[in-house]
């Protein structure tokens, strides 16, 4: 693995390669050789905030094929219910949308730009209520291009986005940051303004289209929602704040215009509307931005809306036109040293497109027949779908709205360089939780059920010890491709011939610690169960359950508060359990569950606590599934439990083990922090599995 280096031994060793400095985006050369502001070493050092939303991508889209993130090469991805000649498959295999056509499933599928140049910009897909409920089938992802179209399943890798890897190589990527919904744009951008969309109805929602997005609109006649704006909430805290935005093409991607009080605004009767209007609803463009640096006026919050060729959204804009102004902000940001010395800049999508993402989006329990499938015991009442106008949204009454699939979010500062990971479970209203963090101003908005999955992205700095970096390639400038990109047409890309599962690259990252303190362990008595055990102090988790042998039914969702347990009733048959949780959490159970338990302990000397549950002698055979471990045979007398430990110092924390005696059989893997940044998972990448993994 490299070693890490201090930034001066870092920008000395890309002036001494070859051509590299020449050919590095100047923006993140820049960036990455300013130095930050750390007088106390804490949040406090952060001085400004400003967020730039783009367009509709998926993670997978951008960044399945990177090395050391949750992407092709998860070797756990979700089981998917059986389909004609695909009886067991993993979601990475959809059924062709044409019945009949060739191929007959389709695996995520690369965009091979350097052949095609016009594969920058295939269509775009569908992304409203219905047919993002439908993709996403409470949680099943079994015909995803059912409702999203082929194409969905199309992704960039390296060679196609040299702008975007470099970012994340230099700075910070996070690979379980969430869209706020399974929706279009003006709902999920709402979350970020507001942290809600009105889901009970009390203000002019709930938002489940954008038919708000001008501020003439008002299709439902009420005048506007009228709910409360962080930005009013800022303005009342006299907090600074402003929209960098060309108003004549922000290509209608300011939710707050559909805000009465943004409405009035327009026509202002106190000095206080007025103020909001300037610095919400009125043109300040880059170089407006960029003056605003020079000047040291930047406020401490801001947002950046595009002009449309420029979002990202397929069909009108491309990753290279994208990428290039990405590249200006960031090059406005640091136009004067002493500001990006205390400037925090987030980079994140507001929703997936159709785009295919194989990771299923933590969840409260599905309503499916009359029973909830799961539980809780975080309120979530507020986070269903009740309050239907139209026969095609009633069709998903009581669905969850979210969290939607991963997008890709950047973090962008002096106290997030290195190119690392960070996995803690994030949303749209982490976003705003980091401004509460940061500025004292809450927003009550924001769900109880959300504040307790997602975090609030302080994970993704280290504000203590922030000048290390990883060395890392050059690439070429943005301008250029930005230009040749923005003639090109949209297109509807060609399908493979063959079925070939996606690749990863394989490979370490530096990773951010995460909280997570994950188990299941067989409960016995009256009514045995499989124990969701939740051991962080910090954060909620939400597990999904899968039945292998009623795939069809929607997986049970669990959201464990912290320091809780919740049990998942076991089959009075044989049981076949496939589990997944935050942070590459795993665990099947297969067969028996009464023959043994194992439970898993943490701290300095990790180890696996296994107990022979019956009034015989039973051999347990232990194996290790990915890192490399010896294979162990315990022989356990009857009611004996035998501590095995686990070394897990060369695979940096992870873990992945099969447990296997007489007619019950247990996976079980994981990671094992102890609150230090470490490495990502070893085992990632390769070919994705499009068959579920087994236990032996």
């Amino acid at each position: 693995m490299p070693p890490m280096q201090d930034r001066r031994s870092f920008i000395r060793g890309m002036m001494a390669s070859a051509g590299a400095a020449a050919s590095l985006t100047p923006s993140i050369a820049r960036a990455l050789e300013l130095p930050g502001r750390h007088r106390t070493g804490t949040l406090r050092d952060v001085g400004h905030v400003v967020i730039l939303t783009q367009e509709n991508r998926a993670f997978d889209h951008y960044f399945g094929a990177m090395r050391g993130v949750r992407g092709f090469g998860d070797r756990f991805a979700a089981p998917a219910p059986p389909m004609p000649g695909a009886p067991h498959r993993t979601v990475l295999l959809q059924p062709n949308e044409h019945p009949g056509a060739a191929p007959a499933t389709l695996a995520p599928f690369r965009l091979d730009t350097a052949t095609d140049f016009r594969l920058y910009r295939p269509l775009g897909t569908p992304h409203g209520f219905a047919d993002s409920q439908a993709a996403w089938d409470n949680g099943r992802m079994g015909a995803w291009t059912h409702a999203k179209h082929n194409h969905a399943m199309a992704h960039f890798t390296r060679a196609d986005l040299p702008f975007q890897y470099a970012l994340a190589e230099a700075f910070t990527l996070c690979d379980a940051y969430h869209c706020a919904m399974h929706l279009s744009t003006n709902p999920n951008r709402l979350y970020i303004w507001t942290g809600t969309h009105d889901p009970l109805a009390r203000a002019g929602g709930p938002a489940i289209d954008n038919g708000y997005d001008s501020i003439d609109a008002d299709p439902l006649n009420h005048g506007g929602y009228r709910w409360t704006t962080y930005p009013e909430r800022l303005m009342a805290a006299g907090i600074g704040f402003q929209i960098y935005q060309d108003m004549a093409d922000n290509f209608t991607d300011n939710p707050l215009v559909g805000f009465h009080a943004y409405r009035r605004a327009q026509r202002p009767v106190d000095a206080a509307a007025a103020l909001l209007a300037r610095r919400t609803t009125t043109t300040r463009t880059l170089d407006d931005l960029r003056q605003d640096v020079l000047d040291d006026r930047l406020p401490e919050v801001s947002w950046i809306i595009a002009p449309e060729a420029a979002s990202e959204h397929p069909s009108v804009s491309t990753p290279l036109q994208g990428g290039d102004y990405s590249a200006r902000v960031l090059d406005a940001l640091t136009a004067n040293p002493d500001v990006w010395a205390r400037t925090v800049l987030l980079i994140n999508f507001d929703e997936n497109d159709g785009l295919f993402d194989h990771v299923p989006p933590p969840a409260p329990p599905a309503r499916e027949g009359g029973r909830l499938a799961g539980a809780t015991d975080v309120p979530a009442e507020d986070e269903y779908h009740r309050h239907c106008r139209t026969p095609e949204d009633a069709a998903y009454r009581d669905r969850p709205y979210g969290l939607g699939m991963r997008v890709p979010l950047y973090v962008v500062s002096p106290w997030s360089r290195g190119g690392y990971v960070a996995s803690e479970v994030f949303d749209h209203t982490s976003v705003l939780r980091f401004l509460e963090a940061r500025f004292g101003v809450r927003e009550p908005n924001i769900s109880a059920w959300r504040r307790a999955v997602c975090g609030d992205l302080t994970s993704c700095f280290d504000f203590a010890a922030p000048d290390t970096v990883a060395f890392m390639a050059g690439l070429p400038e943005t301008a250029a491709p930005s230009a040749r990109a923005a003639g090109l047409k949209g297109i509807a890309p060609p399908l493979p011939a063959t079925v070939e599962p996606p690749e990863q690259e394989r490979g370490l990252r530096r990773r951010r610690a995460t909280s997570y303190a994950l188990d299941a362990e067989l409960r016995r008595g009256d009514s045995p169960a499989l124990l969701l055990v939740n051991r962080s102090r910090e954060r909620a988790a939400v597990f999904h359950v899968y039945d292998m042998a009623r795939l069809e039914a929607a997986p049970a969702r669990y959201t464990v508060a912290a320091g809780g347990t919740l049990p998942h009733p076991l089959p009075a048959d044989d049981a076949d359990l496939f589990v997944l949780g935050p942070d590459g959490f795993h665990r099947r159970l297969v067969g028996r569950g009464d023959l043994f338990g194992v439970r898993l302990t943490r701290g300095a000397a990790p180890a696996l606590l296994v107990e022979n549950r019956t009034d015989a002698a039973l051999t347990v055979e232990v194996t290790d599934r990915a890192y490399g471990a010896a294979a162990a045979t315990l022989a356990l007398g009857a009611r004996e439990t035998r501590r095995v430990a686990l070394d897990l110092a060369a695979s940096h924390g992870w873990y992945d083990r099969a447990l296997v005696a007489g007619a019950q059989a247990w996976r079980m893997a994981g990671h094992v922090g102890d609150g230090r940044d470490t490495f990502s998972d070893p085992a990632l990448g390769g070919a994705g599995p499009l068959v579920p993994a087994t236990v032996i």
